[in-house]
């Protein structure tokens, strides 16, 4: 039997510090030492990230180890295994020679096998006179035994990493349904509002903090980028909860009851103050005496579209949409939270009509800050209406199209 194993590589290839310490490696097995070959294999797939190791070149491994007889990977005995490029293709899912090189050396550099070359590059293995392996040219599982314990651990990291990531998402999106359904809430019941003690706040305030903390949310991002922003969502929800209990311990039941009655008998709020800036001088002038069907906007857009295109306004539902009824009442709800005045709410809804008219109010909060003046721009689309130049259809599309374009850039 040979003293010395081959350490350099065959043809081309050059040997590197990184080669030489796999190799070190693969020599440190302990001979009592025994690890189920797909055991191993599955902890090295869940700690690929940390490898540098793709889902392909551990394809490549899964089949070197088909190649190995036995179940288990021990500290004793030969683990090199010497299948020829085309065996090993075969049970690679065909993939091709070059391709397969690739992967191979990928698995090499990442210290998972250890290159043991022939004098001619083959990968074979000389019996002796009994028929018994003496010496084998090919890849050496052996690091695999050696750092199965490594595996394990970076596995588990990993693992508890993504766990923590994903109850921070969690966290984020409960904080996220239960800010905007506390602000809904606030604004349908009139909920008088202060913060720091300096003066009334209107509920418009709290959705733009609410709206600067989620639009800051990035898109691709690591548990300490969001952890940061549950913190600071944790503590606006507890902010806008305390307002809604402070509100209701300062009511007895029946001022709570007779408030309610009322809501009921009528789904109109009391006039708000017009937050909204006239778009020009002796805009207050009547509709036109023409027909109310011929100013109206038909609404022919199937609900799942027009949730599609603004998928916001699900958030500041009671108990979600479900049918145009839930629509309205919620679009009711974000009229008056964007600063919507009741006179142009009135206007907008005898002239596109009341569907139509909570459409747009939907795509308003959709589109954010882009739109400074939630009311002017709701006055411009009604006098675009009055005058035949308003179509519903190109707004919902401009909405889904700017959906799909940032998903492709994401």
């Amino acid at each position: 039997m040979q003293s010395h194993s081959p350490t350099t590589p065959f043809g081309r290839r050059s040997l590197t510090l990184a080669h030489v310490a796999s190799q070190m490696v693969a020599t440190e097995r302990p001979p009592e030492k025994v690890v189920h070959k797909w055991k191993v294999y599955q902890t090295i797939c869940a700690a690929r990230p940390r490898l540098a190791v793709s889902e392909r070149s551990l394809s490549v491994l899964n089949a070197l180890l088909t190649f190995h007889p036995e179940t288990t990977l021990t500290g004793e005995g030969d683990l090199i295994v010497f299948p020829s490029n085309h065996q090993l293709s075969l049970r690679a899912h065909g993939m091709p020679a070059s391709t397969l090189r690739r992967h191979l050396a990928v698995l090499v550099d990442a210290g998972l096998v250890v290159r043991r070359d022939s004098p001619n590059g083959k990968r074979y293995a000389r019996k002796g006179t009994a028929g018994e392996i003496e010496f084998a040219f090919g890849f050496d599982l052996s690091p695999l035994v050696v750092r199965s314990e490594e595996f394990a651990g970076l596995a588990a990291e990993i693992q508890a990493e993504t766990r923590a990531l994903k109850l921070v998402r969690e966290r984020i999106t409960l904080c996220r349904r239960d800010i905007a359904k506390m602000i809904a809430t606030g604004i349908e019941d009139d909920v008088p509002t202060r913060r720091g003690g300096q003066g009334p706040a209107d509920w418009q305030e709290v959705h733009t903090a609410f709206r600067s903390i989620v639009d800051g949310i990035p898109r691709t991002a690591t548990r300490q980028e969001l952890e940061p922003i549950a913190e600071e969502l944790s503590q606006l929800a507890d902010d806008v909860l305390n307002l809604l209990e402070t509100h209701i311990k300062s009511k007895n039941t029946s001022a709570n009851e007779s408030h309610s009655e009322r809501h009921i008998q009528s789904s109109n709020t009391d006039p708000l103050i017009d937050l909204e800036p006239s778009l020009a001088e002796g805009r207050a002038e009547t509709l036109e005496t023409k027909p109310r069907a011929e100013a109206r906007v038909e609404a022919t857009y199937p609900l799942g579209m027009v949730l599609n295109a603004c998928p916001d306004i699900v958030d500041y539902a009671k108990s979600g949409i479900a049918n145009w009824r839930d629509f309205l009442a919620t679009a009711a709800v974000i009229r008056s939270m964007l600063g919507i005045s009741p006179s142009a709410w009135e206007e907008a809804e005898k002239v596109l009509g009341e569907t139509p008219a909570a459409i747009v109010v939907a795509c308003i909060l959709q589109r954010g800050e882009a739109i400074r003046s939630a009311g002017g721009y709701l006055r411009g689309l009604t006098q675009k209406a009055r005058d035949g130049e308003f179509s519903l259809g190109p707004i919902l599309m401009s909405q889904i199209n700017s959906k799909l374009r940032e998903k492709r850039r994401a």
